[in-house]
């Protein structure tokens, strides 16, 4: 089994890159899942609703992370392929991402991330296809 480093090990190694930048907060890391939220402030568009591209990019944090610690630490993962579906608008608060696990296999990881407001509604799905890499 591969070893899981623990939350605080991710928030450091998250300092200075989009994560950090995004507010992302990792809850939960694992293999078949991942947990994470992010604030609305700071991360909207003009008009004042949440960025897709934000939403996108949490989406695409918790699966990568969740692709990383199934193909091991000491391999590299990238994103293969990414989208989402966005089924309505948040303005405030914070929203919470959770990444499932579709498919496990030695050189691709799929997820299913669901991301919804503080109220529990559906405000996105991300669907992530990563490639795991042998090191070189």
């Amino acid at each position: 089994m591969t070893h899981i480093p623990d939350l605080q090990w991710w928030r450091e190694h998250s300092q200075g890159t989009l994560i950090d930048r995004l507010g992302i907060e990792l809850l939960e890391v694992g293999p078949r899942r991942a947990v994470g939220t992010m604030p609305v402030a700071g991360n909207t568009q003009p008009a004042g609703l949440l960025h897709g591209g934000a939403t996108a990019a949490l989406g695409e944090t918790l699966g990568s992370i969740a692709a990383w610690v199934h193909g091991g630490l000491d391999r590299h993962v990238v994103g293969l392929e990414l989208g989402a579906t966005h089924h309505r608008s948040a303005r405030e608060g914070v929203v919470t991402g959770v990444a499932t696990a579709i498919h496990l296999g030695r050189t691709t990881a799929s997820y299913e991330i669901v991301v919804s407001d503080g109220d529990d509604r559906r405000i996105s799905t991300v669907r992530l296809t990563c490639l795991i890499l042998d090191p070189r």
